[in-house]
């Protein structure tokens, strides 16, 4: 404890529950150092639940929306994580929420200081992965598209986390509500992010243009932005969630008359029924869960992309050669309920006869 209180970049601790609001006084000092210590201080105690709820039940959030404004980029990127460090837990992200931080919180996603950036990325994501903080930041998702134009050409390895972090921010806003994203472009601007060489970046953003193709008018953009060549090239990616989001991006297309036409003419059942009869690969014990989650999200995407093929004529030509395999899946007493479900109702579809 001594050593902490002589650490420089610290401020000295009050005893007990005077420490939060002690620093909290500190942060309203004109001298850059003194506030960046309390804000260093702060950011260690708040890892305490107690110190947390303290400072979230006493009214202290309110008194940093002016750090969030302040022309040291230092105290404007310590502010930030010590928000990021507040979302972390459920009282933190409800008083966030209830506050009027947002809009400053908002105006620093072009600050300076990459840092800043970050963290307040951070704050956001974690945020929207709460259905109420979705809702909140769905005003914000026109600027989080600009954000994501501004950000294409970025290469820089820092960048790679802010990019992931508001490719998910945009996710969870848009399975709550995709039209903001669809009015502002999200579609074309989503679809350059699938082609990139991180498998981080073309996870999410196939996560988010799946939430944006579940609307009628997603599918049509899906459709008219040429997207379905390369969720077709990514069914084939070496990254499963990859391959997953892209399966249910093309499940979700090919509802419409031309979403089927498209991905019969660039050939998707065949690369559909290799996902499908393809035998589950040894894995690391770790990993084993999520990725068997992944690869059932899969089949059974590609299942019912294949049912829905299957209302085309040539769709049903297609799969009529192919109903063993179907069959196979369907009949299996070791397969899992839910894919044997999907592969019945495809081979009464590819069956059905009027």
């Amino acid at each position: 404890m001594a050593g902490a209180l002589m650490d420089p970049t610290r401020a000295p601790l009050a005893f007990g529950r005077r420490a939060v609001p002690q620093l909290f006084e500190q942060l309203q000092q004109p001298e850059t150092g003194t506030r960046l210590r309390a804000l260093a201080s702060l950011c260690d105690l708040i890892h305490d639940p107690d110190r947390l709820y303290q400072t979230v039940k006493g009214g202290f959030l309110e008194r940093l929306v002016v750090l969030l404004k302040d022309e040291d980029p230092s105290v404007r990127a310590r502010t930030c994580e010590l928000l990021h460090l507040l979302t972390a837990h459920s009282a933190g992200r409800q008083a966030l929420l209830s506050s009027s931080l947002l809009p400053p919180l908002s105006q620093l996603l072009g600050d300076s200081s990459s840092s800043c950036r970050r963290n307040v990325h951070r704050v956001l994501n974690r945020l929207a992965l709460l259905p109420a903080g979705a809702e909140a930041l769905l005003t914000l998702v026109p600027k989080l598209m600009l954000k994501l134009r501004d950000d294409e050409d970025e290469e820089e390895e820092e960048e790679e986390e802010v990019q992931v972090l508001l490719l998910s921010t945009l996710s969870c806003c848009s399975r709550l509500d995709a039209l903001p994203a669809l009015a502002s472009d999200g579609v074309s601007l989503l679809g350059h992010k699938l082609s990139h060489r991180s498998p981080n970046i073309r996870r999410e953003a196939a996560a988010a243009m799946m939430a944006l193709s579940i609307p009628e008018d997603g599918k049509r953009q899906v459709c008219k932005e040429a997207v379905l060549p390369v969720l077709v090239g990514l069914l084939q990616d070496e990254d499963i969630e990859v391959q997953a989001n892209a399966a249910g991006v093309i499940m979700y297309t090919v509802i419409i008359t031309t979403g089927k036409q498209q991905c019969l003419d660039l050939d998707v059942v065949p690369v559909l029924l290799l996902l499908v009869s393809k035998e589950t690969e040894e894995e690391e014990e770790e990993d084993l869960e999520r990725r068997r989650r992944r690869r059932k999200a899969l089949i059974l995407y590609s299942l019912r992309t294949l049912t829905s093929l299957a209302e085309a004529p040539d769709g049903r030509r297609l799969l009529l050669e192919q109903l063993p395999l179907l069959l196979r899946r369907s009949e299996a007493t070791e397969e899992d309920q839910d894919i044997r479900r999907a592969a019945q109702t495809a081979v009464r579809v590819v069956t059905w006869t009027p």
